[in-house]
Formats: C-alpha cells, structure tokens, sequence
C-alpha cells in the first residue's frame, strides 16, 4: 500500500496530479479541497495517499491532510459509494459541512452533490452517523485559504468546465455554474472553487 507521496509537482489538471519521485511520475486522483492548496508547478508536494487495485487498473488518490484520507476511507466502505463518487464529495462539500449533513439527517443538501440521489443521501446519514461521530473531532476541512496556483492554460473557464464534468456534473449544469460568477482574472482552481460555493448556498 503506498500511504505517502512525496515529490516534485509536475502536472495538476482536476481532478488529476502528475507528481515526480525520483523520476517515476505517478499519476494522482485529487479532491478540489486538495488542489486549493496546492502549491505552483515544479514545487515539492507532499500527500496523504490511497491506493485502489483492480483487476484492470492500480489508481493512487491523494489528500492534502490525513482528515480527508480518513473520511475518504469511510465514504468507500458506504454500498454504492465508489472512489470516485467520494473524490465527488469531498471536491463539492467541506468535510465538517458534510458531517454536519450528516448529524442533521441534511438529505437535501447531500443531494444537491453530483451522483447522490435521495436513496444514496439517506443510507449516507444512516450508515455514517456512528462513523462521523466518532471522527467528529478529529476530521475537518483541509481549507481554501492556503496558496492559490496559477494554471498556465489558455482557458481557466473551459478548464474549470471540463473539471467540473470530470467531477460527476452535466456538461449543461457545470457549464451554468460557471456562468454564475465573474471569471475575469481568474484562474481554473479559483473558477471551480466559487462555482462549488454558489451551489452550496
């Protein structure tokens, strides 16, 4: 199991990473609260790492915090709730928002995440109430306050937008919620960032 990473920042496209050891590049799988703080390209980086075998694939995610990897490690032991569909929840809800969800039996707004539906956010409050209770204080949000990277691409909307479509949402939905905030001067992370907040509120 390699339960760490630790190398040079090579490529970062969300919800994607491409880090350097020792000259093997790994590619990583990211939540956004993840890429938030993330540092620019060529940089040292350092993750909390799970790794996934399959029979037709080895897929390596990685987290800024060992909170999210935990709370990553519960969500994929939920029925129906897959590596990706958590990378899914913890890139559109913070993790102490999300066990709020939780304790509160919030089902609304679990559902407003893309791939839950109203059957998966109920068995989410059920089978995670014990669970999150007993992390409570220990999981909280890696937060969105740390350095902001600036992605060297000719289009921080369309990037944001392929993001975003990558994370589970409806190419029409993804694209009407970047069209809700002002983009200018913006780069991709920021763009996906304010998109994700608009749909929390």
């Amino acid at each position: 199991m390699i339960g760490r990473l630790s190398g040079q920042l090579i490529q970062k496209q969300p919800p994607e990473l491409l880090i350097d050891v020792n000259g093997v590049g790994y590619e990583v799988s990211a939540p956004m609260s993840t890429f938030y703080v993330l540092p620019e390209l060529g940089e040292i980086i350092s993750l909390h790492t799970h790794l996934v075998v399959r029979e037709d694939a080895q897929l390596l995610y990685g987290f800024a915090t060992e909170s999210e990897r935990r709370l990553f490690r519960i969500l994929i032991k939920i029925n129906g709730v897959g590596p990706k569909l958590a990378i899914t929840i913890l890139s559109g809800i913070a993790a102490d928002d999300f066990i709020r969800c939780i304790h509160d039996g919030d089902s609304a707004a679990l559902v407003r995440l893309p791939g839950i539906g109203k059957k998966t956010a109920e068995r989410l409050i059920v089978e995670l109430n014990d669970k999150v209770a007993a992390e409570d204080e220990s999981i909280s949000a890696a937060g969105t306050a740390g350095m902001m990277a600036n992605l060297p691409l000719q289009s921080p909307v369309a990037d944001a937008v392929s993001a975003l479509i990558s994370l589970g949402y409806k190419p029409n939905d993804a694209s009407k919620m970047v069209r809700s905030i002002e983009t200018e001067g913006l780069n991709a992370e920021e763009i996906i960032r304010l998109s994700l907040q608009g749909l929390s509120k």
